[in-house]
């Protein structure tokens, strides 16, 4: 294994502040998202003196957990987040959403002196104990000697396997305590991720291939986990070459170019059309590749209907996730693009017949233009969505980043708009699905890749956040806000309206915010579209300013207009409501 060292090898006192700053180095870290407090002081005044690492300073711990997190989704590294003790609960909705959604962050909490908190030292709290159930390890580092261990251990265990959140909790007194440092190393696989591409057991990969042949009708389901492993190329060829159509769940959108004539885009209850959850549903044979098969991406797991009437096949790297929730008859553990290359490769020396070509591209196209041509009336006072999103499509330059919220303001452009280029080019916390996570991702991709970033939110999420535009405004990034406003809570009125017959929900309005006049105080251009005709030239006056852009937008709730959730829809069909899908 190759391991990249101190250029100078001599032992050599440090304080544990050096050390931590010389191997996060090591490891070719370039940024640290976080927040200053007292408990991590030790540790800043060493920054400047000995390293170049940026430090991204944000207004809210919680803001700075999910930027890391879209950081690592956007960079294929694991990113690095810094919380002193006061605020070190604020960071659990990042930590656990890259738990869930098998995201690599080291995180740093700093802490009062160890067992101070027995004593009810201010701001004291078993921090261990906290993160533990939410990342593969957590740390408790009292030693500086130890320190060059653990973080290459912390490395290691973040980037192998199933890639998830290490925890270490730095006491306040090891910033400043010294030792004699003589194992300055790091371990150069673990900069990255995934770290190994084990490849699944060689006999299952060619029943899997032999069912996958023998199919009449079969499809591919990619989850995260095939952008986690970068398996574009690998999940093209074996489509190709088998001329199998590909759907993706919404956390999986842009494991492929959703223009080219397999993918079927989308499927599922965030963002599935009638088409697509259709077509996976009249498969015969389902690859899974790097998905949980979680409730969102399988409609409360009745998408593919009678499982006992299908053929499933399951490739994933965390063994837990293989044949979960539905019965496989071919279970694969192993890394996506490894594994699928070993497919290729066997497929290449047993050429098949080659199949029919598949074209899904006047199916998907004549589903997009139905939507965009249905003319749906908008209550007064709103603006369509749709319209909104179609725009959008057609002005994104393909080095754009859209980062979304988990409710409305991700159903439109799951839906609608086109990954034209493979990647992680559309972040969502759909793993946990907390409010608040759009402007913070748009913080961490806006850091983490050169091209515009595009943040949609609702006024519900964005409540949340509005500290952190002063650092998007800070930090020069070409970031747009996009507020699709409806004054609620419009998911949970979409529920308890449509699902639950409730005639008036309970506490899901709020007052109206002159949103506008609040970021023309933090310095963003700004816009308010009130009209379809402007949507265009809003939008691309925003795209092609460099610097920080707002764009306000009234839509209609989710009672009233209804998206592409398909169990709202049902009802909406029951209850005569014009709805989307």
């Amino acid at each position: 294994m190759k391991t990249e060292r101190d250029p100078d090898r001599a032992a050599r006192e440090m304080t544990g502040g050096q050390v931590i700053l010389k191997m996060l180095d090591l490891f070719g870290v370039t940024h640290v998202f976080g927040l200053p407090g007292e408990t991590t002081i030790g540790w800043y005044k060493d920054w400047y003196k000995h390293t170049d690492i940026e430090y991204v300073l944000t207004r809210d711990e919680r803001t700075a957990a999910f930027a890391a997190e879209a950081y690592a989704k956007v960079t294929g590294r694991p990113a690095v987040l810094e919380a002193p003790s006061p605020g070190v609960t604020h960071c659990t909705p990042g930590i656990t959403e890259a738990f869930l959604s098998s995201v690599p962050v080291i995180f740093f909490s700093s802490d009062i002196p160890i067992n101070q908190d027995k004593r009810h030292g201010l701001t004291g709290v078993d921090q261990t104990a906290l993160y533990a159930p939410i990342c593969k390890e957590s740390f408790y580092l009292t030693n500086v000697a130890e320190i060059p261990f653990l973080l290459r251990r912390a490395f290691r265990v973040a980037t192998s396997g199933r890639p998830a959140p290490v925890h270490i909790r730095v006491p306040i007194n090891v910033f400043n305590e010294t030792a004699r440092i003589d194992d300055l190393y790091a371990e150069a696989d673990y900069r990255s991720y995934p770290a190994h591409r084990p490849v699944a057991d060689h006999a299952k990969v060619r029943a899997a291939l032999e069912l996958l042949k023998a199919a009449e009708n079969p499809v591919i389901v990619c989850g995260q986990g095939a952008l986690i492993s970068r398996a574009t190329e690998a999940v093209l060829a074996l489509a190709d070459t088998l001329q199998i159509p590909v759907a993706t769940t919404t956390a999986g959108k842009g494991t492929i170019p959703e223009t080219h004539p397999l993918a079927l885009r989308v499927i599922g209850a965030r963002g599935g059309m009638e088409y697509s959850n259709e077509f996976v549903k009249a498969a015969d044979t389902v690859f899974f590749i790097g998905t949980n098969t979680d409730s969102s991406s399988t409609m409360h797991w009745k998408l593919y209907g009678d499982p006992r009437e299908k053929t499933f096949i399951h490739l994933d790297i965390a063994e837990a996730h293989v044949g979960n929730n539905f019965p496989v008859q071919v279970g694969l553990v192993g890394d996506a693009r490894a594994t699928l290359s070993y497919m290729n490769e066997l497929l290449a020396d047993d050429a098949p017949v080659p199949p029919a070509t598949v074209d899904l591209t006047a199916l998907r196209t004549s589903a997009l233009e139905r939507v965009f041509n249905s003319n749906i009336r908008m209550p007064e006072g709103t603006v369509s969505p749709v319209r909104l999103t179609e725009a959008l499509d057609r002005l994104l330059p393909d080095d754009a980043i859209v980062t979304a919220e988990p409710g409305v303001a991700a159903i439109y452009p799951s839906a609608l708009m086109s990954v034209r280029k493979a990647g992680r080019r559309y972040l969502t916390n759909y793993s946990m699905g907390a409010l608040g996570y759009s402007v913070p991702a748009g913080i961490g991709a806006s850091y983490a890749s050169d091209g515009p970033v595009i943040s949609f939110t609702g006024d519900g999420s964005f409540a949340f956040v509005m500290g952190d535009l002063e650092t998007i405004k800070r930090s020069g990034k070409n970031v747009t806000i996009i507020l699709t406003r409806n004054d609620n809570y419009g998911w949970i009125r979409g529920e308890a309206i449509l699902l639950d017959d409730v005639d008036e929900p309970w506490s899901t309005d709020f007052g109206g915010v002159d949103y506008v006049k609040v970021l023309d105080g933090f310095g963003f251009a700004t816009a308010r579209i009130t009209r379809e005709d402007q949507i265009e030239d809003v939008l691309s006056a925003a795209i092609e300013n460099s610097g920080a852009n707002f764009i306000e937008m009234m839509v209609p709730s989710q009672d009233k207009i209804i998206p592409f959730v398909p169990t709202w829809v049902e009802a909406a069909k029951r209850k005569g409501l014009p709805f989307f899908y």
